[in-house]
């Protein structure tokens, strides 16, 4: 990945708010640096200006004078007052330095001399009334300009830049000072005003997020949740945005409250039926035994079809009292609420258990202490007789199956329900506690599944606020199950 494609990224990461601040602090940042050059650049120009004009003011005077003076007169002074401080002018007669003075100064010691490499630099400078810049030893940088006058000799004048150099420093720094202070007091300003604008969004998130919690897939669902009145202004962008959430909630709604109507017909159906059917289901199996037992001998293929009259009844009563079972749970009917003593309900269903699957290997691991959890008693008992059910069912005779209780620490009780055999296939792991889950081979009606126990399993044990997990492998499955509230009994 490229360093741009990182920085876009990292940038995608950012909160709008701290977005829109650095936004705002990079644009106010880059119109003060393009103001602090423009005003830099103009003051250096100006004061640049200001030098080059006591330049020619300087030359011009040797000019118009014509030079040294007139024959048998003292030679004029080179300096006047008011010429800036280290401003030098040297004389030339032909290649040679005939005299030079320097703007008295009290930082360098023999003022108002030139020194011999001074004045060779001086000298060098040609002789066309064009101003240049310099530099002088020991002095810095000069603006010098060369003049021919009317006796033959040159003058050049020399102004320093060092006055104009330190003020365009000192206005560079003045400007990082007052941008640096202006960005960030803009930056703090910014933020308190870009906070306040983004409430009404944080507001409409907000809702959003109270929405996201709530459990929309399963149950009666009260979706009252809106977005204020406040947040809903079409005139603003935070409006348009809650206005629209709010009708999208509401037709969420609308859409939750027909799904639980016909969740709520499709549980009343099951149970009605259920229960209906319970009486006349136990009718056939009662009169077909009736039948098979009776007096007088019936032929063995009628006695057979009896037989098999008997069985499917009572399968089909199971797959009633299940979906009964499971109805009941849907609708919210509460369980009971009693001290449970699991070690003796393990203890019951892995006899129960042995004497249904005599083939198998049963193995039973419990504390010394029996463990006590709240909770409904028969609706437990299942739980672990369905677990140990699909253990016997799905895997081959000689399979060990062990199962497992003991507290934990953090106040759960845990029960274990552990098998060596093939294994639950990955394709039906994700779904293995969905109602009607079949495996093509093992899960077969004629190994008595009728794909409901494990999903009766998870419904018993979440309406006891527990859980429910599995992991499998070839050679390896176990379902865990975690309740709540574990206390220690009489062992």
């Amino acid at each position: 990945m490229s360093s741009n494609q990182r920085s876009k990224d990292r940038l995608r990461s950012w909160s709008l708010r701290a977005r829109l601040i650095a936004t705002m602090v990079a644009l106010l940042a880059v119109v003060s640096l393009i103001i602090g050059v423009v005003t830099t650049l103009s003051l250096r120009d100006y004061l640049y200006d200001q030098v080059d004009n006591q330049v020619v003011a300087g030359a011009d005077r040797f000019v118009k004078s014509g030079g040294g003076g007139k024959p048998g007169q003292k030679a004029p002074p080179l300096l006047i007052p008011g010429q800036p401080e280290d401003t030098m002018v040297v004389q030339l007669v032909g290649d040679q330095v005939d005299r030079s003075e320097r703007a008295q100064s009290s930082a360098y010691e023999g003022r108002g001399t030139v020194s011999t490499a001074q004045k060779a630099v001086l000298s060098q400078v040609p002789v066309d009334g064009k101003i240049r810049t310099i530099d002088v030893p020991d002095m810095g940088t000069y603006r010098a300009a060369a003049v021919l006058c009317q006796d033959g000799s040159a003058y050049v004048v020399a102004v320093p830049l060092d006055t104009a150099s330190a003020t365009v420093l000192r206005m560079i720094g003045v400007e990082i000072a007052v941008v640096a202070g202006g960005v960030l007091l803009a930056a703090g300003i910014g933020a308190l005003i870009i906070g306040a604008s983004l409430r009404p969004l944080r507001r409409v998130a907000a809702t959003a997020s109270r929405v996201a919690e709530l459990p929309l897939d399963r149950g009666e669902v009260a979706l009252s949740v809106r977005v204020p009145e406040a947040d809903t202004d079409p005139r603003t962008e935070v409006g348009q945005v809650g206005s629209a959430l709010n009708r999208m909630l509401g037709h969420v709604a609308n859409a939750l409250a027909a799904r639980q109507a016909s969740e709520t017909r499709v549980r009343q159906f099951v149970a009605d039926a259920s229960h209906e059917l319970r009486t006349p289901l136990a009718a056939i199996r009662g009169y077909a035994e009736v039948t098979r037992r009776g007096r007088e001998a019936v032929p063995p293929d009628v006695a057979h079809a009896l037989r098999r009259v008997e069985s499917e009844s009572a399968r089909m009563t199971t797959l009633v009292d299940d979906l009964l079972l499971l109805a009941r749970i849907d609708s919210g009917r509460p369980l009971e609420d009693k001290p449970v003593d699991l070690s003796a309900l393990l203890v019951d269903a892995v006899s129960d258990a042995h004497v249904a699957g005599p083939e198998h290997r049963w193995r039973l691991e419990v504390p010394e202490e029996a463990v006590i959890v709240p909770g409904d008693a028969a609706r437990l008992h299942q739980v672990i007789a369905n677990l140990l059910a699909n253990a016997r069912t799905h895997t081959p005779p000689g399979t060990v199956v062990t199962s497992s209780l003991w507290a934990a620490p953090d106040g759960y009780t845990m029960i274990r329900v552990t098998d060596n055999g093939p294994g639950v296939p990955a394709e039906l792991q994700p779904e293995v506690f969905e109602r009607f889950a079949r495996g093509d081979s093992s899960r077969s009606r004629a190994a008595g599944s009728t794909g409901l126990g494990l999903a009766i399993v998870a419904a018993v044990v979440e309406a006891h606020h527990g859980t429910v997990s599995m992991v499998s492998r070839p050679g390896h499955t176990e379902f865990t199950v975690r309740l709540p509230g574990s206390q220690p009994g009489p062992s």
